[in-house]
């Protein structure tokens, strides 16, 4: 294939010492993934640039090649075209030499096995989700890190209440009082798995004290409905990610979806002929039916018509970009910021991203007069108190409803 792409330079390409026989297996594995062959040959261009910059790294077989020691060699950001298809070639290249076990394994560092071991605690006997496990593991890390715990292992053995809460002061000047508390309870729990096997001192955990969070204190985050019908009538669905990112922010307009639902939408919870959309509801814990609006039908077949390119991938919305794949979480935040800011929408601190059109739809749906039944079902709430909060965004309403001040008769001033 490298020939087909370069038929007259292809020797040179194939000539380099360390990445010339990389080539024909690389750019094959490209096509595969969907990229079209000026894609492929770009990346191709900057392998005798990539070689020069491996060469002066010492590096002399493929066998030295990480995947840290590749990313090193990637300029960011990017300010030439020539650097821009380096970048291109080294993203590239780990993901395909790593598919293949030629990048040399990353020597193993006290922190990360510990964190293992930490994790695989948290899937085996807590029962955590996966997702979970990551987070808390992350968590971990940073803790461990701020221990030196790589140069000194045995400094586990050391700890003290001074040394827990100067990590704590520290972590709360970057982060909020929510935060803090699943860090908070992140820490004790490492802390009683290393009592459990005498790696630390036993009775820390009950010397950490999490910041005070009082329910309801926050209103949720929400915008106006006309705000909402804004975004949506400004996207472009003339274009393939107009159409995806029409039918994606519409779902969430209608029934509510997490952007992590919207994500993970497939086939299979599409039923065309009884016209309903099964929706995963992570917190009831059954998937909910709900009928599938001609809107979000129509919007739906728009995009599968004109916006989604040929693909086996059972998920309902792919990437724009090559390779063609499933969508993450945050293609759906990056869209809706792209169109809020084209419909000239304006947010407060704190009140941005997809999920206030989630909010904003139950306080459009409590002000045409749905339960709060109704609308907790909708929303996956197990509990009613998550729904009643929005009886509190609702200021018109409760102007309506609010009680006169008595007045007071002024008091006489005596001479």
């Amino acid at each position: 294939m490298l020939s087909a792409i370069f038929p007259n330079s292809w020797a040179r390409f194939a000539a380099l010492p360390l990445l010339g026989n990389v080539w024909e297996g690389f750019c094959q594995w490209l096509s595969q993934l969907g990229y079209p062959a000026d894609a492929i040959k770009r990346r191709v261009q900057a392998g005798p640039w990539l070689e020069d910059a491996l060469r002066a790294e010492r590096v002399h077989s493929l066998s030295q090649l990480t995947a840290p020691v590749l990313r090193a060699l990637s300029p960011r950001p990017p300010r030439r075209w020539t650097e821009e298809l380096a970048c291109s070639l080294v993203d590239s290249l780990i993901d395909y030499l790593g598919e293949q076990g030629v990048l040399a394994p990353l020597p193993t560092t006290p922190a990360a096995d510990q964190v293992a071991s930490y994790r695989r605690y948290l899937a085996s006997v807590r029962g955590l989700a996966p997702s979970t496990v990551v987070r808390e593991g992350r968590r971990v890390y940073e803790f461990l890190r701020f221990l030196d715990y790589d140069s000194r292992p045995e400094r586990v053995m050391e700890l003290d209440v001074v040394d827990i809460e100067t990590f704590i002061a520290q972590e709360g000047r970057r982060l909020g009082r929510a935060t803090m508390q699943k860090v908070t309870a992140t820490l004790r729990s490492f802390l009683r798995f290393l009592a459990a096997r005498s790696e630390a001192p036993s009775g820390l955990d009950a010397q950490i004290d999490s910041p005070r969070c009082f329910r309801q204190e926050r209103l949720p985050r929400a915008i106006s409905w006309d705000s909402v019908r804004s975004i949506l009538r400004v996207i472009d669905r003339q274009t393939p990610k107009g159409c995806r990112d029409y039918a994606m922010l519409l779902l969430i307009a209608t029934y509510g979806l997490r952007v992590s639902e919207v994500a993970e939408l497939t086939f299979e919870d599409l039923s065309w002929r009884t016209r309903q959309i099964r929706a995963p509801r992570p917190k009831m814990g059954t998937p909910l039916l709900l009928p599938l609006t001609d809107e979000a039908a129509t919007a739906i077949l728009d995009y599968l018509r004109h916006g989604r390119g040929p693909s086996s991938d059972r998920h309902v919305f792919l990437r724009v970009r090559i390779p063609p794949g499933p969508i993450k979480p945050s293609a759906v935040c990056d869209a809706f910021d792209v169109w809020a800011k084209r419909a000239g929408i304006q947010f407060s601190r704190g009140a941005g991203g997809p999920h206030c059109v989630r909010h904003s739809l139950a306080m459009h749906l409590l002000r045409e007069g749905s339960s709060l039944k109704m609308i907790g079902d909708l929303l996956g709430h197990r509990s009613p108190d998550s729904t009643s909060v929005y009886l509190r965004l609702q200021i018109e309403d409760l102007r309506d409803v609010a009680l006169p001040l008595p007045r007071i008769p002024a008091l006489e001033v005596q001479p």
